[in-house]
């Protein structure tokens, strides 16, 4: 007895926790992880193909063009967007694929008309404390201007208001609790009867 893959789309707001959640659920190999495409600039340390594809604004708007991606969407002023080709051949290969996701992305995902993913689809919406906790946390990175950090809080705050869209609500804590949490779902998804098929 096999079972599909799961795609665990997660979402939340700059500051949630959710990439620190869903790298730290790969680096632990519960499942891999879909690197995205964005058009912004490289932080310090990172790496093209480790956190992101990172494109120039005409690579992406080829891709999208081409029909290349799961879904796309324009971001603090930036283009971010999900390949198919990271997700679909893991998906039926029975590999559970975790995204770290915007709620425009996660909506899209969910409009999707490929039945795979339909059948994949688990989201979750990480839940800062409060906005004084999530102001701190995003104040901590000490990667982003002022002025980066007053856009990303008050992006936050409207993408907060998404949260029932998803079927799933996680509201962070520490980050050992976070993850206990965060990986007793995955777990409890595996088990489910719709996702087994008979080999």
């Amino acid at each position: 007895m096999s079972r599909t893959g799961i795609l665990f789309l997660v979402s939340g707001p700059s500051g949630s926790g959710k990439s620190t959640l869903c790298r730290r659920l790969a680096k632990d190999g519960e499942a891999e992880f879909s690197i995205s495409c964005t058009t912004r600039q490289p932080r310090f340390g990172e790496t093209h193909g480790r956190e992101y594809f990172f494109l120039t604004r005409e690579e992406f708007a080829a891709k999208v063009a081409a029909g290349e991606f799961l879904e796309h969407a324009l971001v603090h002023g930036n283009h971010y967007g999900t390949l198919r080709s990271e997700v679909l051949g893991r998906l039926a290969s029975g590999i559970d694929v975790v995204m770290d996701i915007d709620v425009q992305g996660a909506a899209q995902v969910r409009a999707c008309d490929d039945e795979s993913i339909h059948l994949a689809l688990v989201d979750l919406f990480v839940m800062p404390p409060d906005e004084q906790e999530l102001a701190a946390r995003l104040n901590g990175r000490g990667t982003d201007s002022a002025e980066v950090i007053e856009l990303r809080l008050r992006n936050a705050i409207d993408e907060m208001r998404h949260w029932p869209e998803y079927k799933y609500r996680l509201l962070s804590g520490t980050h050992e609790e976070d993850y206990a949490k965060f990986k007793a779902l995955l777990f409890g998804e595996r088990l489910r009867v719709a996702r087994l098929k008979r080999d």
